[in-house]
């Protein structure tokens, strides 16, 4: 009989042998699977092979690199594609001068931002149609983009009421600006300020004072500085003075602090009036307060004392203003050239006049206009026309009545050669002077050589 041990032994024989011969058919399946390939009995059309796999691989990154291309060519051609389209539109609607012409062509390009975003294009295109009378066009314009995507921001909507404002329809803004809630566009401060101003500058001062009023209950918004100082500087404009002292008083209650605009208003509005008590006491407020003075504050008492023949003075609070720091501008020295000049003090004039060059200020248009009026009247005909001469150079004409004077003068003094300068420079103005002035200012050349042969 065989032992317990031996009977394992035999078991474990058999079990070795059986295990061979299943390995080695196994080996020989695979064989004939690799040579014949997958057989549709045994693997499904769907199994996912290694090759399977490989060729969806290879198809995939093919796709994306063609999808990448199509998208970086798509990419770089579409601004090119875009300024294509935009840029003849935009010249189309830049050289159109009929107004119907002008205002369909806008209209067709309305979904184009390189034309609607153009500023320039937009505010251009407005004020044409306002200036050919044609406010039906600008408000179909204008209420069309309102209804356009963009409505739902406030500063395209700002922009809207600005341009309103510009075509003289401030109806038409104050409407706007209530219908911004059925646009989807949020109203803040901004955005009625804009309207304050609208409605400010064409003078609809009862409407102001509505809006104004109406800022917290009716439309949730709450008046900043800028807000206050739109509605002082109309009650300035209306001779309210009083009024507007009031309303800065009431501003500080709001607790909002008064800046130098706010006190800048008042002075002007008072100096205006004569009411000099008013207009000093405003400006030693405006220090008490801790409210610097800067350039328009300055040139606002400049010009009161240049208006009541206080020169001198001017001169004495241009040179307090350098000490503080504040470097006067092209207004100021005119103010103070006028000031001497109304005074008969020609010499100090001159002296700022000359001055101004080596204080970093170059003189502008109307600083030549009055130099050389008061140097003709004052018969000093050399000096007018060397600065007539350098001011038309720079194509800055003075009035036709000056240079009227100059030319006469001129001819007086046996000066033919330089009255055929300034003749000459008139005749290159740009725009050129109307057929009739023109020929006028001739005459007083050949009038002049006939009295000196009689």
């Amino acid at each position: 009989m065989l032992s317990l041990r031996n009977i394992r032994r035999v078991c474990a024989a058999i079990d070795t042998v059986v295990l061979t011969v299943i390995a080695a058919n196994l080996s020989k399946f695979r064989a004939r699977s690799d040579l014949a390939g997958p057989s549709s009995a045994q693997i499904p059309e769907s199994f996912p092979t290694i090759a399977s796999c490989a060729v969806a691989i290879k198809k995939k990154n093919s796709s994306s690199s063609l999808k990448v291309e199509s998208n970086l060519r798509t990419s770089s051609s579409t601004p090119c594609d875009q300024v294509a389209v935009s840029e003849p539109a935009l010249i189309k609607i830049k050289e159109e001068r009929d107004p119907e012409k002008l205002f369909n062509l806008f209209q067709s390009n309305a979904s184009n931002r390189l034309v609607v975003e153009n500023r320039f294009a937009f505010e251009d295109t407005v004020s044409r149609l306002a200036g050919a009378r044609r406010l039906d066009l600008v408000e179909q314009l204008l209420e069309h983009q309102k209804a356009l995507p963009q409505g739902r921001r406030e500063g395209f909507i700002v922009r809207i009421i600005m341009l309103y404002g510009k075509a003289g329809m401030p109806d038409h803004a104050l409407k706007t600006f209530d219908q911004m809630p059925l646009f989807g566009c949020p109203r803040t401060v901004k955005s009625f300020n804009a309207t304050l101003q609208i409605l400010s500058q064409a003078r609809k001062f009862d409407k102001v004072h509505m809006l104004f009023d109406d800022a917290s209950m009716k439309y949730g918004i709450e008046l900043d500085e800028i807000s206050y100082n739109i509605v002082v500087k109309g009650l300035c404009e209306m001779g309210s003075l009083d009024s507007a002292y009031l309303l800065m008083v009431g501003m500080e209650k709001a607790g909002l602090k008064p800046g130098v605009v706010t006190y800048t208003t008042l002075m002007a509005a008072a100096y205006k009036s004569n009411r000099r008590e008013i207009g000093d006491g405003l400006w030693n407020l405006m220090v008490v307060k801790g409210c610097s003075p800067n350039l328009a504050t300055f040139n606002v008492r400049i010009q009161y004392l240049i208006n009541r023949r206080r020169g001198w003075q001017a001169n004495d609070l241009m040179h307090k203003m350098l000490g503080t720091g504040i470097k006067p501008d092209e207004l100021t020295y005119n103010l103070i050239i006028k000031g001497f000049c109304m005074m008969g003090e020609l010499e100090m004039a001159k002296r700022v006049f000359y001055a101004l060059h080596g204080r970093g200020c170059k003189p502008n248009s109307k600083i030549y206009q009055t130099m050389v009026h008061y140097l003709c009247k004052a018969r000093e005909f050399d000096i007018a026309f060397r600065l007539c001469k350098d001011s038309m150079e720079k194509n800055w004409f003075p009035s036709i009545d000056t240079i009227d004077s100059l030319l006469k003068g001129l001819m007086e003094i046996s000066k033919d050669r330089n009255a055929r300068e300034i003749i000459k420079l008139i005749r290159g103005r740009v725009p050129p002077y109307p057929a009739g002035e023109l020929e006028a200012f001739e005459t007083i050349l050949s009038s002049g050589r006939l009295k000196k042969h009689l």
